[in-house]
């Protein structure tokens, strides 16, 4: 019995869906259970095996990788015991299909030119229940988050839905409130400062900082900077 987290490929090139089923296949804890060349097969395929995972490439032939997670979206939410998560694998940086992945409903995006040890953590991350972005479009989420948490912005464009704010991220906060050392470190973090540069402008030692930013970390439920940078900004830590 495999208690690992079970994936499905939806990818219409061959060798590049071939190349992450034998990639992730070689992967521990990680098992593919099915793939699929369009998005029409990927929907079927997605309701009768109910992975934990789907990775969906956004520019399938018959309908886009949008549009598949937005009918899943809609089949998954008249049956509610399916909890599969998709993560969005492209090619595409651009603002408009990043924001317009996370609008459709996914919950990670990733870029084609990933390590396979960075799509086993988004793939880990997403499991888990974690909005995993890719670096390379990490701006992109700032920029559209910064819009959005700002009353004085008027913004009618698809805004990114990433859980921030939840439940256990609230009790946590209000058992463990950050320190003012700790919403200094934050508000630099979204800054996209390095642990060094933090370090350089608060005159303490990297050392510390790390260990700040672990405790940032913890505090805020969140993976890694970049989603303690975007909870921070969501939920109004960081201004």
């Amino acid at each position: 019995m495999n208690n690992g987290i079970s994936v499905v490929l939806i990818e219409d090139h061959d060798l590049t869906r071939i190349g992450l089923r034998t990639a992730l296949k070689q992967q521990q804890g990680i098992q593919v259970v099915g793939e699929a060349p369009n998005a029409s097969q990927g929907l079927k395929m997605l309701e009768t095996t109910r992975p934990d995972v789907a990775i969906v490439d956004i520019g399938l032939p018959d309908m886009d990788g949008i549009e598949l997670t937005q009918k899943f979206r809609r089949l998954q939410s008249e049956h509610e015991q399916v909890n599969t998560k998709i993560l969005i694998l492209t090619m595409h940086d651009s603002e408009d299909a990043v924001l317009a992945a996370f609008a459709a409903g996914a919950d990670s995006y990733c870029m084609k030119d990933v390590s396979i040890d960075r799509l086993v953590e988004a793939l880990q991350a997403t499991h888990s229940g974690f909005s995993w972005i890719d670096p390379a479009i990490a701006n992109v989420v700032l920029h559209q988050v910064r819009q959005t948490s700002d009353p004085h912005t008027e913004n009618h464009s698809k805004t990114v839905k990433i859980s921030a704010v939840e439940p256990e991220f609230e009790q946590v906060l209000e058992t463990y409130p950050l320190t003012g050392r700790e919403l200094e470190i934050l508000e630099l973090i979204v800054g996209g400062d390095s642990n060094a540069a933090i370090a350089e402008k608060l005159y303490i030692t990297v050392g510390t900082v790390k260990t700040h930013v672990r405790n940032i970390l913890s505090k805020l439920c969140a993976e890694d900077r970049t989603q303690a940078a975007v909870r921070a900004l969501r939920s109004g830590l960081v201004a």
